[in-house]
């Protein structure tokens, strides 16, 4: 019936249409339906300069955390790099283990438009790694990471897009027991889930995709 009620009224008329119904049949959860088929699946990229581009991407993780967890930021960087090769269009991606040879021979704190010019990138994309946490307690995994993005034209030196990302917490609701899965695992699992909300910025995506990080995590 809803479907018929859309059929029948012409695109100005289609939300009045839909919210009759429901308000008829007390169907909330249809007219969330209805809402998110309408609006469409799928999130806006917030920044689109990467397209088309060479692009490297380079993690910079506070010193803190080089100790604790060593190699997360190149395994960051490689993670988020992966992904946006394969969702943005015609993007080229720096090989990761370049940018990783530069910063280990060369780096002394430059910024990231300096590394994106040493291996000759359009696009440098920075990730500033605040907080990276895989135990809630001694016996319980809950990751928790902070990061903040930069992007720049290593041509031009303008920052173009700059976003400090909400902390993230996986899984969301709940722990999970240290003896139901390897730390290793669980860390590889938390590091793509990071990657995922750093990189989604560049491509379009769903919006619920965070609804199932619970179930993911089991």
């Amino acid at each position: 019936m809803l479907l018929r009620l859309i059929r029948r009224n012409g695109s100005g008329l289609i939300l009045l249409a839909i919210l009759a119904y429901c308000a008829s049949a007390g169907c909330s959860h249809a007219l969330f339906t209805a809402l998110y088929v309408m609006k469409g699946q799928e999130v806006e990229a917030e920044c689109k300069e990467l397209k088309g581009k060479r692009v490297a991407v380079v993690c910079q993780p506070l010193v803190s955390l080089q100790f604790r967890h060593a190699n997360v930021a190149k395994d960051l960087a490689r993670e988020v790099g992966i992904l946006l090769k394969n969702n943005v269009p015609k993007l080229q991606l720096v090989d990761q283990a370049k940018v990783a040879e530069w910063m280990d021979e060369n780096y002394n704190g430059d910024e990231y438009l300096e590394v994106g010019k040493a291996v000759r990138a359009d696009m440098v994309v920075g990730i500033d790694l605040e907080q990276f946490e895989i135990l809630a307690g001694q016996t319980v995994y809950q990751g928790k990471a902070v990061a903040a993005i930069k992007v720049y034209n290593c041509h031009t030196g303008a920052q173009v897009f700059s976003k400090r990302l909400s902390q993230i917490v996986y899984p969301p609701n709940h722990v999970i027991s240290t003896v139901s899965k390897p730390e290793a695992e669980f860390r590889r699992e938390f590091l793509q889930v990071v990657a995922e909300r750093v990189a989604r910025h560049f491509y379009n995506h769903d919006p619920h995709a965070d609804v199932a990080l619970d179930s993911r995590a089991l």
